[in-house]
Order: structure tokens, then C-alpha cells, then sequence
């Protein structure tokens, strides 16, 4: 709650709502009563119920205290005014300055009691601050125009030095150039800018990967934005030998090796967040190609919930996690979460009373009071080297980045019986499929049914953007997605989960299709998982002993009510977090 809302005399308040005429007499005087019943405030409870938004008090107690209340959603503030307050003090305390006059300068604020924010600005602008009130969707349509203005600072910025490339490398080509050449490139004022540009540019747009592609004739660099590659700009030709150069210095790779792949890494922070690039080349028939993977070094804030788990499968991760041994696996193709999905159980079962090791290639979040280590094939330290070795450091959990061959899979499998719990990933296609492929690697039924607690498989859609068009299934669409799942058990756990009325059908349930808007390119901002859980049921674990393929696995866990990853898309379509067609697109991939 705002330090500013406890200012504001109760009656006072009761008084302007009422004049408003946004809440009614009747609806005023029952909130009353339940807020004296419960002992809460009145405006705790006209908040809890959904009658006013924390918006409408807003306004209303900018009136009663004589706060001059500002909208941003329509005003473009000048990029020079906007960056006197930096991005990450205005996001972290939602603080916008948006007007200077004579020796002041105006803020835009949710809390107008956030000392701290305003006395930072007042130090960093020299100016006198004037505080005003605004509401969310002003904060966030601000804090979306210093990414707009960064991209065209970076564009310009790109443009500018990229035309001054063009002599740099005229005199040789790039492949000729000498190690000494290639220093000096890496070195020269124009080609470290495009480079920092590209990186903090990635950063802002919130890629995950970066490509940058030699051409015939152009340089070509990619972002990876939500699983989708955009191109992001084009370079001339002359640029990719210096360009490529930089990144090499930065991640301590050879300068003079264009003939064989090599991979390395580097770190920045931007914006008070760190960042790490995991970098690979490999030559191609134009050049050195270079793609580089955004690891961003945070892990708060992350829950299971937030990850788009829900209702019964997520009631058996949380089980798993209370247990003293067995395993924990999370299946799916590269970029599908599946980490991120580790590191957040990691995170639950991170307690002082617990010793926490992990085995990684590479690792991609730093988590304090866990152990972790990573892997280096080219000195002999592998997967299973490592493993061996941690079970002597008497961990009570240890996180396997992947299970890759038999060796690991079968000590993964002997630590969870030697009284570990062991979190690990695989690429299979889906949660039955796990069991026959550790089956594959020579691991017997008998050890897996005793180890293997809970398989989740899963994959990313992208999120819709608040501005969404509403729409309706026909019957022929509903009768084409009930060939490929089971909808009576997807609208059962939707009315379960209160999500939809009890009374609810298909035909009268809400979808939505992505509206691009200024503020929201594709339409869509973001990603979620889709989910589907296998908890390791007696039956199943029958099935396993006897030997039996993933259909059957799958076919008996269905049985026992578990949503497969196109049922819970539909599912996460119906709340509204994503569209059919993005599910679709994801699950036939």
C-alpha cells in the first residue's frame, strides 16, 4: 500500500466516492460494514472486491489532497527529458519526468511518498521536483518510449559508424587478414560502438539469441525475440571481419582461427543487470558466422505459478519437492524453458538445512548458496566426471544440466537411489517419452520405477498483449480441435480453476487473436510455458516394469487425468494468455 493512501481521512474519502458516483450508496455502505467486520480498511476492501481499481483511488485521492493527478498515455516525451531519470530508477520506482520549466522539473509518480526516488533525481538533475500522480497505464506507456528511443539511438548510432566501415577493411580482404589486422579491427572506435549497440539493442528488445549472418554482399544480423528471429538490421559487407573480431576479444577466443568453430563467453551488465553471451562461430561459405545466447543472470521473481503451471500437475511438482530422493525431469527441444523450469524447483528446494550441487554446461543462472560447476569436455571433465564427484560432496540435491549418454544417466539414477534428489533435463518430444528413452540408454524398469518421481515436458508460447481482439469458436472449430484433444477434461479443470462459470460451454467462452499497436509490435509481449505432467502413478509404474512403449505410457497417463501440452495451450487460450493458433504453431513444431 502507498504511504500516500494512509494521508487521506477515511470519511473524506467516503464522501468523494459517493459525490463520484462511480460507487453506489448501498455498495458504499455493505464495504463499510465487511471492512469493519474483517477489520480492514474501507479501502483495502473496495480494492479486494474489484469495485474501484487502485487507479480510480488514485485520482480520487490526488482531488482530496490537492495532488495534481497527469495521464502520459498520449504524451511523446522528448528522448533528453525522458533519459534524465535512468530506465531502471524509473521502472524500479515508477517514477516519469515528463515536463521542465525554469530551475524545476515535473514527475510522474504512483507513490508521491517515494522519498528515495525523488531525492536521486533531485541530486542527479539539479533541479527542484515537483511530484504528480498518475496511473499505471501512463507509467507504462512512458517506460515503452525509452525502448522506442533506443532502438533509434541505436539505429542511428549503427548507420552512422557502419558507413565508416567501409574504408576500414577496403585495402584487404577478411579472410586475409593477419591476427595483428584483426587486434587492430577489433580495436578501431567504429566497430567496438556497432558492436555495444548490437548488444545493448538485443538487451532492450528482450532477445534471447543474437545471429549475425555474412552475405554475399551484407552482413545480416538477427534477434531472436520471443522463439521468433526478426531481422534486426543489415551491415555492409565490410563490417563482418571487424564486427566478428570484437566479439572474439570480448569472449577470449583465437582471432587468426576462421576455419574451425569455436564457442567462448563474455559478460556485461546493462541497466544494473548482468548479462551474460554465450558465444559460438563457425565458418560458412561467406564468412564466420557468430551467434550469441543471452543468458540473463537473474532468477527472483520467478515462481511455478508465473511459469504457467496450475491445478493438479503442479500439486505433484510441489509434492516431488517434499520428497528426501528421486527424480525430477524436464523434457523438450532447445529454448523450451526447460532450465529456467529446473532453476525455479532449485529455488524452492534452496533452504540453509540443504546442500545444494549442480553439474552444467553451461551455467546459466548464478543462484547464492548452491554449488555449481561446470563442465569442460576438453580437459576430460564431463557430465559424468562431475557427477561422481559431487555425490562425494554430500549434496542432499543435485541438478544435472542433461542427461546426454548411459554413464550419466545411469549415476543420476543411482544418486536418487543413494538418498539424493536429482533434477535433470533430456530431449524427448514428450512426458511419455521420457521413461522409454532412459530405457534406451540401458537404465532397468526396476531402478526407474523406484527413482522417477514426476516428467514434465513443455514448450514456450508467446503471451498476447493487453490490447486483444475478442472472438467466439465456431462449431466446426470446436470439433476440429476435439480430434486432437480432450476438451471435456480441459473445460472441467478451466470451471475447477474458476476460470470460466460453472455453467460454461465452448461456444460461449472468450478467445483472442493479437492486436498490433504501437505500444505492441507483434502483438504479443513475452512468453509462457505449456505443461504437461506425468506423476510416476502405480499403474504407470505396472506399465514400466513390463515394458511398454511411450503410446501406452502416455495413453495410461491420460487415463489418470493428465493434460497433454496442446490441452493445456488450450487451456492458457481460454484464460485469455495466449491464441490457438500460437499454441498450434508451437505444439506441431
Amino acid at each position: 500500500m502507498y504511504i500516500i493512501y494512509m494521508r487521506v481521512d477515511e470519511g473524506q474519502l467516503k464522501t468523494f466516492i459517493a459525490d463520484s458516483g462511480l460507487v453506489s450508496a448501498k455498495e458504499i455502505d455493505a464495504a463499510a460494514e465487511k471492512a469493519r467486520k474483517a477489520k480492514k480498511t474501507f479501502k483495502e476492501t473496495l480494492l479486494a472486491d474489484g469495485i474501484l481499481s487502485e487507479d480510480d483511488f488514485r485520482r480520487m485521492e490526488a482531488h482530496v489532497l490537492g495532488i495534481p493527478f497527469v495521464s502520459l498515455k498520449n504524451l511523446k516525451i522528448e528522448y533528453e527529458l525522458l533519459s534524465l531519470i535512468p530506465e531502471p530508477i524509473a521502472r524500479r520506482h515508477n517514477i516519469i519526468g515528463f515536463k521542465k520549466g525554469d530551475g524545476v522539473l515535473e514527475v510522474a509518480m504512483l507513490d508521491t511518498d517515494d522519498l528515495t526516488a525523488i531525492d536521486f533525481v533531485k541530486k542527479k538533475v539539479g533541479l527542484k521536483i515537483l511530484p504528480r500522480l498518475t496511473d499505471k497505464a501512463s507509467i507504462k506507456s512512458a517506460l515503452l518510449q525509452y525502448q522506442k528511443n533506443l532502438k533509434a539511438e541505436f539505429g542511428d548510432i549503427i548507420k552512422e559508424e557502419a558507413e565508416s566501415l567501409k574504408t576500414i577493411a577496403e585495402s584487404k580482404e577478411g579472410e586475409h587478414l593477419s591476427e595483428g589486422d584483426l587486434k587492430k579491427l577489433a580495436e578501431d572506435l567504429p566497430v567496438v560502438k556497432i558492436v555495444d549497440s548490437l548488444l545493448r539493442h538485443a538487451i532492450v528488445q528482450n532477445a534471447s539469441d543474437i545471429h549475425i549472418e555474412p552475405q554475399e554482399k551484407e552482413l545480416i544480423v538477427r534477434y531472436r525475440i520471443d522463439g521468433i528471429l526478426h531481422d534486426a538490421m543489415v551491415l555492409p559487407k565490410a563490417a563482418g571481419p571487424g564486427v566478428t573480431a570484437r566479439i572474439k576479444v570480448l569472449s577470449n577466443l583465437k582471432l587468426d582461427e576462421k576455419r574451425l568453430p569455436q564457442d567462448g563467453r563474455f559478460k556485461i551488465e546493462e541497466n544494473e543487470e548482468k548479462v551474460s553471451f554465450r558465444v559460438s562461430t563457425i565458418p560458412t561459405a561467406f564468412g564466420e558466422k557468430t551467434v550469441m545466447r543471452l543468458l540473463r543472470e537473474r532468477t527472483s521473481g520467478f515462481t511455478l505459478e508465473t511459469l504457467g503451471f496450475h491445478g493438479q500437475g503442479l500439486e505433484y511438482i510441489r509434492e516431488s519437492t517434499r520428497q528426501k530422493t528421486g527424480m525430477i525431469l524436464v523434457t523438450g527441444p532447445t529454448g523450451s524453458g526447460k532450465t529456467t523450469t529446473l532453476y525455479t524447483v532449485l529455488d524452492i528446494l534452496n533452504t540453509p538445512e540443504v546442500n545444494i550441487s549442480t553439474i552444467e554446461d553451461p551455467i546459466e543462472y548464478q543462484v547464492a548458496r548452491v554449488n555449481q560447476t561446470q563442465v569442460k569436455p576438453d580437459i576430460g571433465f564431463t557430465f559424468s566426471n562431475g557427477l561422481r564427484a559431487l555425490v562425494r560432496q554430500d549434496p542432499d540435491v543435485i541438478l544435472v544440466g542433461e542427461i546426454r549418454d548411459t554413464e550419466t544417466a545411469s549415476l543420476a539414477v543411482n544418486a536418487s537411489l543413494t538418498g539424493h534428489v536429482v533434477l535433470s533435463t533430456l530431449h524427448t518430444n514428450s512426458a511419455g517419452g521420457t521413461i522409454p528413452r532412459l530405457l534406451d540408454m540401458g537404465i532397468e524398469p526396476f531402478l526407474l520405477v523406484s527413482t522417477v518421481n514426476v516428467v514434465i515436458a513443455q514448450r514456450l508460447v508467446r503471451k498476447l498483449c493487453s490490447g486483444k481482439e475478442k472472438y467466439f469458436l465456431t462449431k466446426a472449430e470446436i470439433s476440429q480441435l476435439e480430434k486432437h484433444a480432450n476438451l471435456d477434461l480441459v473445460l472441467g479443470e478451466l470451471k475447477e480453476e474458476g476460470v470460466v462459470e460453472a455453467k460454461a460451454t465452448w461456444e460461449k467462452i472468450p478467445f483472442y487473436k493479437p492486436k498490433k499497436t504501437p505500444q505492441c509490435e507483434s502483438g504479443y509481449t513475452g512468453r509462457v510455458g505449456i505443461h504437461e505432467i506425468m506423476h510416476m502413478s502405480s499403474p504407470l509404474r505396472e506399465l514400466v516394469m513390463r515394458g511398454t512403449t511411450s503410446q501406452e505410457i502416455e495413453t495410461q497417463a491420460k487415463k489418470e487425468g493428465m493434460m497433454t501440452m496442446l490441452e493445456d495451450g488450450i487451456f492458457k487460450a481460454a484464460q485469455g494468455v495466449t491464441t490457438i493458433e500460437e499454441v498450434l504453431r508451437v505444439v506441431s513444431e
